[in-house]
């Protein structure tokens, strides 16, 4: 397999709520909620970078789509890595985070590979990790 991952898909208990945390709070591009025409077709899509796409999808949907039951939630799941360039910018994403509605679940502080990383939680738990990190272009 040669991965080229486009779409990354978090599925999500209120569409609206996540949307608006998203587009208003973390301040991503997105056309809004789009698919309503079709059931369990609802879904908001974010352009991220390098044709990467964020996509939140009712997990109601996501388990028709999938023939899976909805099962209960784990935050240990996944955890979404969000790379910046220094350790202001890793303070000031988990602040912007924060106002926007998310619930810090690690405070940003030194990390034991030498780096500086936080985590926080969207309104659906999906973590994120806020890093820095100074040898991320030399790990492959």
């Amino acid at each position: 397999m040669q991965p080229y991952i486009t779409v990354l898909t978090l599925g999500v208990n209120d569409l609206e709520k996540s949307l608006a945390f998203y587009r208003d709070g973390l301040g991503l591009d997105t056309n809004g909620i789009i698919g309503t025409e079709f059931e369990n077709g609802a879904v908001a899509f974010f352009d991220l970078h390098n044709g990467l796409k964020l996509a939140l999808w009712p997990r109601k949907s996501l388990a028709a789509d999938t023939g899976l039951p909805v099962t209960p939630r784990s935050s240990l799941e996944l955890s979404i890595g969000h790379n910046v360039d220094s350790k202001e910018a890793v303070d000031r994403v988990m602040q912007e985070a924060q106002a926007a509605g998310a619930t810090i679940i690690k405070p940003a502080q030194d990390s034991f590979y030498g780096g500086y990383a936080g985590y926080f939680s969207d309104p659906d738990d999906h973590l994120w990790e806020v890093v820095w990190n100074p040898e991320l272009a030399s790990l492959g």
